[in-house]
C-alpha cells in the first residue's frame, strides 16, 4: 500500500490534484488519503496541509478529521482542540464528539458536550441520545439518565428502537428494573440487543427467574441468541442451580456454532462449578484454545466452592507460572482456600502477592485475609490486617468481632463491637451474628440478651434462625434449659435443625435427658438422615445408663444406613497438603492434584 507520506508528496507535486483537493473535499484523492491514515501521526501530516492551504475552518473538512482522529487516538485530546477551533458545528458534528467520548472516555464529557449542545441552539436527534445514555449508563448516573429519557420523550424520539435499546441497557446496568420494565414493554420492535438487555438487567440484580422467563419469551417469539445473550442467563442457572437447563443452553450454545466464545465457556465453567460438576468445569477449561483472567477465576473459585480449595491453590500455582496476572478476585478465591486448608504459610505467601501489587485495602481482600488468619489461629495478624485499613465498613468489622469470637476473646469481641458504634458504623445483621457468637463462646448470658434485645428496638433488624440458634447454645450452655427451650417456642421464625441441635447439646452437658428427648423426637422428623444427633442421643443414653435405648439408636442407624464421617486434619509441609483420617494411620498428598 502507498504510504502517506508518499500521497502528500504527490499531492504536493501535482497541481491539479491539489485544485481539486482545494475545491472538492469529496474527491476520490482525498477520501483516499483519509482512508489511508493508519495512526494519529499520518492524521496530524493531512492536517497540516488542510490548514497550510487555507481550508481549517471548512466544517466538511474538519468534520472528517475529527471522526479521523476519534478513530485513531487513544484519547480525544486532539479531536476535542479541533472541535473546540471549529467557528461553525452540525449536529453531524457535536454528533460525532459525543460519540467520541462515549467510546474511548471520558464519559463525563459527553454529557457536558450534550448540555452544551443544547445551550448552542441545536437539537439532539436519534444518533445523539443513544451515546448520551450509554454515557450515563457507564457513569452510573441514573439521575441524569432519566434527564435526558425526558428529553428523548420531549423530542418525539421514545419510539426509536436504537433510543429505546439504548435506554433498556442503562435501566438495566443502574439496577432499575421497574425502568427497564416499562421502555422495554412499549418497545414495538425488539432487537437481539433489547432482549439481552433486560436478561442481563434481571440476572445482575439476582431475579433470576424473571431472567430466564425473558429468555424463554426471546426464544418464543423467534429472535435468535446470541454469545452475549447465553452468557447473560447462563448466571441465573448457577444462582437457581439449576444445572440441567444450564446444559440444555450449553447445547443450544453449540447448536448456534458460539461454543468457543470465551466469555461463554467462562461463564459455563462458573456454571457447573457452582452446580458442584467440577469435572466438567475443568474439561471445559484444559479445552479452551486461550483463556482469559476470567477463565482462571472462575476455575479457582469452582474449586474453593467445592471444598477442593488444595487444587485451588496448585491451580493459581500454575497460573502464576504462566505469568497470567491475578486481580482482587483470584486473591479472594485462593485466600479462602488458604483458610479452608489452615495453610497459614501459603496464605501469608498470598498476602505478601497482595502487598506487592497493592490490593491489601481492598475491602474484599482484607475481609478473607482476617477470616483466613483467624482460620489458621492467628488472632494478631488478622487484628494486624483490620488496623492497616484506611477506611472500614461494616464489614471488615463484622469479619474482625467474628475473628475474636471464634477465638474465644468474647470481651475483646464485645469491646470491638463498641468501638464500631462509637465511631458511627452501623451493624447488620451478620455482625450481630457475630456478636452473639461472641457471647455464646464466652459465655456471657446478660450481654447477649441485651444486645439481642438491642438489636430489634434500636436497629429494627428481625432475629434469624443464625441469631436464635446462637441464643439458644448460649442459655443452653449457661444451664438456663428451659428458658432456652421457651425462647424456642417463642421464636418469630420457625426454628430449624441449627436452633434445635444445639439445645440438643445443652441437655447433654446438664445431663437433662428428659428435655434431650423431647428435643431429639423434633430433630429426628425434621432431618432423620443427619448422623450427628442419632449419636449425640445414643452418648446421652450410654451416660444416663439408659444401655438399651442407646444400643436401639445404634441399630436405627445401620439400618437406615448412617455412618458418621470420620474427623480429617489437614497439615502443610512444604507446600504440599498430606490429610489425615481419624482412625487412620494413612495419609495423603493433595500435591500435584491439578495439573
Amino acid at each position: 500500500m502507498i504510504s502517506v507520506s508518499t500521497l502528500l508528496k504527490a499531492l504536493l507535486l501535482t497541481k491539479a490534484v491539489f485544485s481539486e483537493f482545494r475545491t472538492n473535499y469529496h474527491s476520490c484523492s482525498f477520501n483516499y488519503l483519509l482512508n489511508c491514515c493508519s495512526s494519529l501521526t499520518d492524521l496530524t501530516r493531512i492536517h497540516a496541509l488542510v490548514v497550510a492551504n487555507g481550508c481549517g475552518q471548512s466544517l466538511l473538512v474538519s468534520t472528517k478529521l475529527i471522526t479521523m482522529a476519534c478513530r485513531l487516538a487513544h484519547t480525544m485530546d486532539y479531536a476535542r482542540k479541533m472541535f473546540d477551533q471549529m467557528p461553525e458545528r452540525d449536529v453531524f458534528l457535536w454528533n460525532t464528539v459525543i460519540r467520541g467520548y462515549a467510546d474511548v472516555g471520558p464519559c463525563e464529557e459527553a454529557l457536558v458536550l450534550y448540555r452544551n449542545m443544547h445551550g448552542a441552539g441545536l437539537f439532539p436527534d436519534n444518533y445523539t441520545f443513544p451515546f448520551v445514555v450509554r454515557s450515563c449508563a457507564v457513569l452510573s448516573a441514573l439521575r441524569e439518565g432519566k434527564e435526558v429519557h425526558c428529553n428523548i420523550v420531549k423530542h418525539g424520539l421514545d419510539s426509536d428502537v436504537f433510543v429505546q435499546s439504548s435506554l433498556v441497557a442503562m435501566y438495566s446496568q443502574s439496577g432499575e428494573t421497574l425502568g427497564m420494565e416499562l421502555v422495554f414493554g412499549e418497545m414495538v420492535v425488539k432487537n437481539i440487543v433489547s432482549w439481552t438487555a433486560v436478561i442481563a438487567g434481571y440476572v445482575q440484580n439476582r431475579y433470576f427467574k424473571e431472567g430466564l422467563s425473558v429468555f424463554r419469551k426471546m426464544v418464543g417469539s423467534g429472535t435468535q441468541p446470541n454469545a452475549v445473550t447465553l452468557v447473560s442467563v447462563l448466571p441465573a442457572c448457577a444462582g437457581l442451580e439449576f444445572v440441567n437447563l444450564g446444559k440444555l443452553i450449553h447445547g443450544y450454545g453449540i447448536k448456534l456454532g458460539v461454543d468457543s466464545d470465551v466469555s461463554l465457556i467462562n461463564a459455563l465453567i462458573a456454571l457447573y462449578g457452582k452446580c458442584g460438576n467440577v469435572e466438567t468445569a475443568r474439561c471445559l477449561f484444559n479445552g479452551m484454545v486461550a483463556r482469559n483472567l476470567v477463565s482462571w477465576n472462575a476455575m479457582i473459585a469452582a474449586y474453593e466452592q467445592n471444598d477442593a480449595s488444595a487444587n485451588a491453590v496448585k491451580l493459581f500455582r500454575r497460573m502464576q507460572a504462566e505469568k497470567v496476572e491475578f486481580d482482587y478476585i483470584t486473591m479472594v478465591s485462593v485466600i479462602s482456600a488458604c483458610a479452608s486448608l489452615g495453610a497459614l504459610n501459603t496464605g501469608r505467601w498470598i498476602h505478601e502477592l497482595v502487598k506487592q501489587k497493592g490490593l491489601d485495602i481492598n475491602i474484599s481482600i482484607a475481609n478473607a485475609l482476617i477470616d483466613m488468619y483467624a482460620k489458621c489461629g492467628n488472632i494478631d495478624l488478622a487484628r494486624e490486617v483490620f488496623e492497616m485499613l484506611p477506611c472500614r465498613s461494616v464489614v471488615p468489622w463484622t469479619s474482625m468481632i467474628g475473628a475474636l469470637a471464634s477465638h474465644g476473646h468474647g470481651e475483646d469481641a464485645l469491646k470491638l463491637f463498641s468501638r464500631m458504634k462509637d465511631e458511627g458504623v452501623k451493624p447488620n445483621s451478620f455482625t450481630f451474628a457475630a456478636v452473639f457468637t461472641a457471647c455464646r463462646h464466652s459465655g456471657l448470658v446478660e450481654e447477649g440478651k441485651r444486645h439481642f434485645e438491642s438489636m430489634m428496638r434500636d436497629y429494627s433488624i428481625m432475629p434469624g434462625v443464625e441469631h436464635c440458634a446462637c441464643m439458644v447454645d448460649l442459655l443452653g450452655r449457661a444451664g438456663s434449659l428451659m428458658e432456652a427451650y421457651e425462647f424456642i417456642e417463642k421464636m418469630p421464625v420457625e426454628p430449624d435443625v441449627s436452633v434445635w441441635g444445639a439445645l440438643l447439646g445443652s441437655c447433654r452437658i446438664h445431663s437433662n435427658l428428659e428435655l434431650a428427648e423431647l428435643v431429639a423426637e423434633k430433630l429426628f422428623l425434621l432431618d432423620p438422615q443427619t448422623v450427628t444427633f442419632y449419636v449425640l442421643m445414643s452418648n446421652i443414653y450410654a451416660e444416663a445408663g439408659r444401655w438399651e435405648d442407646a444400643e436401639r439408636l445404634r441399630k436405627l442407624m445401620e439400618e437406615r444406613e448412617l455412618k458418621k464421617i470420620p474427623g480429617q486434619s489437614l497439615v502443610e509441609v512444604n507446600r504440599r497438603f498430606h490429610t489425615f483420617l481419624s482412625g487412620s494411620r494413612s495419609r495423603s498428598s493433595l500435591r500435584g492434584s491439578a495439573n
